[in-house]
């Protein structure tokens, strides 16, 4: 299961984890991934999206679907989501 956000693509960034005596070894940064469930009036349907807290922030400012749009033509979705809402994704 990949760690990606949905909306946002976000991703694991790399970078160093630094000990007390300065040594220095790799490590990754994780986004804050959550699995929500969204309801699309549109198409009076649900969506399960894996999100980052900031792509639940980005959906609470511009709205659901103008983000579903952004997203699928960054290429984001998963092939469910977009089979279930073409009609809307593709307006």
């Amino acid at each position: 299961m990949s760690r990606v956000c949905q909306i946002t693509g976000a991703r694991p960034a790399t970078g160093n984890r630094i000990s007390h005596s300065n040594r220095k070894t790799k490590r990754r940064f994780f986004p804050n991934l959550m699995k929500r469930r969204f309801f699309v009036p549109e198409a009076g349907k649900w969506i399960t999206l894996k999100i980052s807290a900031s792509g639940i922030k980005t959906i609470d400012k511009k709205g659901l679907t103008p983000c579903l749009r952004e997203a699928y033509s960054k290429g984001l979705l998963p092939k469910k989501v977009v089979h279930d809402l073409k009609k809307i994704i593709l307006n």
